[in-house]
């Protein structure tokens, strides 16, 4: 059992909040630094977001949230779960965590100077390893519930890839089976599986990619988006991933997902390849939700970009309870509404209350940041309730995006 916080601890963090909100980022590049000195270390993560700058403001933010927030812990159940998660994704394990603890009571040290003494390293110290705590206790339940149920495993998983399908001009699916002859684990339509990809003569990546397939015993489907800039996992899996070949995963992971029974009417929004989730979420509703009302829009560049259209009207068809309408904001000049796609355009908010049950619905969105700050704002001006918008985003969420 966690001992609570002490009332000085809990003061003294409190105290700090307004000089972390100056100096966080410094912070948090400053403990990765450190962190990263280590190889192994520095083997967890996921490179693309460091250089990027998005996971220093991520954690900086994050660590914001918990000193304006240490008295009331149970605001930041969503972020923890969301970090549970993600560890369990990327293995990191227990013993990882004394590292984290040194590199940032340093970094701490390092920016803050003077005002580091040793009262408010030892109060920090202590808010450090109490959350740690309950991150490591979720990560234990998650990882074994993993581990025993059907088709699960622990740690790094060898799969062949079985299939792999060019669905649009940029998205590509690989069907992926493990090589060990065994079931997988059915996931919850939404999530995502970890990846380990090793280059020839480089590095191995980690990288993310949602499966965008109905849960089953035997196979996963990722559904990738081919991009030009970057850190090249993506450009990885499409130039140099061919069929046969074995890649490394860890179990299903995410707090983004579909619930198993749903009560109300669903919208699934989704944006460029943040349709993948959503095709999960679609296969599982025409095989295992016959009379629930669903709303599927997705919004994309053209008819050139568009990945698994026919799929995804032909399971709404089945279905009958299915409606689907696309928004194409640059359309080719093959392009024609009532054809390739609805509306010419960004989905929006206004259109949206005209043409569905907005204020009923459970809604899912996925896709680009400027498409999630965007929708996620909008839907929570018109009066959606927090608890009823679900969204999720690749790479970690910044502080715009979370507020």
């Amino acid at each position: 059992m966690t001992q609570p916080l002490s009332p000085t601890t809990i003061a003294v963090v409190k105290a700090t909040a307004p000089v972390l909100a100056d100096h966080g980022p410094a912070i948090t590049a400053a403990m990765y630094r450190r962190l990263f000195q280590d190889e192994h270390i520095r083997r967890l993560f996921n490179h693309a977001n460091q250089e990027s700058g998005a996971q220093v403001n991520a954690l900086a933010g994050a660590i914001l949230a918990y000193a304006r927030n240490i008295e009331n812990l149970a605001a930041l159940a969503p972020a923890v779960e969301r970090i549970a998660q993600k560890h369990i994704g990327y293995n990191i394990l227990p013993e990882h965590y004394p590292y984290v603890a040194t590199a940032l009571l340093d970094a701490i040290k390092e920016v803050l100077g003077d005002a580091a003494t040793n009262h408010v390293l030892a109060a920090w110290g202590e808010a450090y390893w109490y959350l740690a705590e309950i991150l490591k206790s979720r990560e234990a339940i998650i990882r074994e519930e993993s581990r025993v149920a059907a088709g699960g495993w622990s740690g790094w998983r060898a799969f062949k890839v079985a299939e792999k399908r060019k669905e649009s001009s940029l998205i590509t699916s690989f069907i992926l089976r493990p090589v060990d002859g065994g079931p997988v684990l059915r996931h919850k339509p939404g999530q995502y599986l970890t990846f380990r990809l090793a280059a020839p003569g480089q590095p191995a990546m980690k990288r993310n990619f949602s499966i965008s397939c109905a849960p089953n015993d035997d196979r996963y489907r990722i559904s990738v988006k081919r991009e030009e800039t970057g850190h090249g996992g993506s450009r990885f899996l499409h130039d140099q991933v061919a069929i046969g070949d074995i890649v490394e995963a860890t179990v299903p992971a995410g707090e983004f997902f579909l619930d198993e029974s749903p009560q109300r009417p669903v919208i699934l929004l989704s944006g460029g390849v943040g349709l993948t989730p959503m095709i999960s979420m679609v296969e599982t509703i025409a095989a295992s939700h016959p009379g629930l009302e669903v709303h599927y829009v997705h919004g994309t560049t053209s008819s050139d970009t568009h990945a698994l259209d026919r799929h995804v009207r032909a399971l709404a068809r089945e279905h009958g309870r299915i409606s689907v309408a696309t928004f194409y904001d640059k359309p080719s000049d093959v392009d024609t509404i009532g054809q390739t796609h609805d509306v010419t355009g960004l989905i929006t908010v206004d259109w949206l209350k005209a043409n569905t049950p907005l204020t009923q619905a459970d809604i899912f969105l996925c896709g680009p940041k400027p498409f999630l700050r965007a929708l996620v704002s909008g839907l929570s001006s018109a009066g959606v309730a927090a608890d009823r918008i679900h969204y999720e985003f690749f790479g970690p969420a910044d502080e715009l995006l979370a507020a």
